[in-house]
């Protein structure tokens, strides 16, 4: 086995498991929203936990999803800046941005990250009773994501292999 083919399993694997999270978190929040829409409407006696599952269900998705965009090179970027430079030039700008945003995983999500869920340890949600600190580890798991997806795409800056694109990444 190559280590583009171990690259192509590890970016397969993770990208499986974050879409397989996203996906049923967002199916989750259907069904709460479906749930509270139906208690308010129907019943007339709203289910208020709802609102504040959602919200943090929300906040979940949102990190995966966006770990997921990096590990599949499907964030937002402006090209066309980029392409107006001599290739040389584009490769080194794809490097840096990729070591920054490498940079900024580590030091913002999994250290900032982790001392924020730290923090609210003991702060507990008003509906839910949960610890605001286990909310906020969504911080430093979609940190460490973001940290391998970023490791691999170096990976491929460097060393100048493409990745086989996995179906449904789209």
């Amino acid at each position: 086995m190559t280590t583009r083919d171990r690259l192509n399993r590890v970016r397969r694997v993770l990208g499986g498991v974050l879409a397989a999270v996203a996906g049923t978190l967002l199916v989750l929040m259907t069904l709460l929203v479906l749930y509270q829409v139906f208690t308010r409407y129907v019943l007339g006696t709203p289910a208020a936990f709802t609102e504040e599952l959602v919200r943090y269900a929300l906040i979940w998705t949102s990190m995966i999803s966006a770990a997921y965009a990096f590990l599949h090179r499907k964030h937002m970027s402006l090209l066309f800046l980029r392409d107006k430079f001599a290739p040389p030039v584009q490769r080194g700008l794809i490097v840096g941005t990729d070591v920054l945003v490498l940079v900024f995983a580590v030091v913002v999500l999994v250290i900032g990250g982790t001392m924020l869920a730290l923090s609210a340890d003991t702060n507990y949600s008003a509906l839910l009773g949960v610890s605001r600190g286990l909310v906020y580890t969504i911080g430093p798991i979609a940190g460490v994501a973001i940290v391998f997806a970023q490791v691999l795409n170096i990976w491929e800056d460097l060393t100048g292999e493409v990745p086989i694109e996995t179906e449904g990444t789209d």
